[in-house]
């Protein structure tokens, strides 16, 4: 599951996804990103499909992803599961299972990822010594508190052609933080499988929702790309008001 471990880069910790992302809340300072460097110095890679942190497991690391997409879900006693979430670079994976005595969920590569090993000791030291930066740190988890909040309400009370153009338009702000997508479209290795567990559809739902909402203009899912035909229709249609993701500009200086 790992392949090797490499020492992160102090040119790029300034663009790097995890920067960008805290730094929507908080304008990082020079010793700041010093820190955040000091955070990725154990990078690993993992292959897709082979969980990296099980649900009842102890003693487990927090990780920063810097490439690739990885999901998170629970196992049901039937055997289906139901994907909370899915992660894009600069998110953290597992913050819960350094700060739980057992991780609550699984974490499983959608594709090939890296990913920065962050143990508790080192997270809580760089805490006690930046108190800022976990202040945008506990930023970063409230916003993750916030959209499990809306997909809560996105399986529960949406249709399922709100539901898929709420959910892609979530990736797309999301994405955009990070440098990675834009109102034209973005990259998307999620197969319908995966956005059925994340949605409460069936695979053949998924593809007939896909369809209709392309049969209407709106966006098309095609080859691993998101491409927005109608952005502001497909905003219209979910009704989607992005300010539960609070990605409106530093708010500590």
């Amino acid at each position: 599951m790992i392949a090797h471990v490499t020492d992160g880069d102090p040119m790029q910790i300034a663009n790097s996804p995890l920067a960008r992302k805290l730094g929507s809340f908080v304008r990082l300072t020079e010793t700041e990103l010093k820190t955040l460097e000091e955070l990725h110095h154990r990078r690993r890679r993992f292959v897709a499909g082979r969980d990296m942190v099980h649900q009842g497991q102890s003693g487990q690391s927090a990780y920063v992803l810097a490439e690739g997409w990885v999901c998170s879900y629970k196992m049901l006693p039937d055997g289906t599961r139901q994907i909370v979430d899915f992660q894009i670079p600069g998110d953290f994976l597992g913050l819960r299972s350094i700060l739980f005595r057992t991780s609550d969920h699984n974490v499983e590569p959608v594709t090939r990822i890296e990913a920065s090993e962050i143990l508790a000791a080192d997270l809580l030291d760089a805490f006690q010594r930046v108190p800022r930066l976990a202040t945008a740190v506990l930023w970063a988890a409230s916003r993750d508190e916030a959209m499990v909040v809306e997909h809560l309400v996105n399986v529960g009370r949406r249709n399922s052609e709100e539901r898929m153009a709420h959910f892609l338009l979530e990736l797309s702000a999301r994405l955009k933080l990070v440098g990675q997508g834009d109102r034209t479209g973005y990259d998307c290795p999620l197969s319908q499988y995966l956005l059925a567990d994340a949605l409460g559809l069936s695979a053949v739902h998924v593809n007939r929702v896909l369809r209709t909402l392309r049969e209407q203009g709106l966006v098309t899912f095609l080859k691993g790309r998101v491409t927005f035909d109608d952005f502001d229709g497909l905003v219209d249609l979910a009704g989607f008001d992005a300010s539960y993701l609070d990605q409106n500009g530093p708010l500590l200086r």
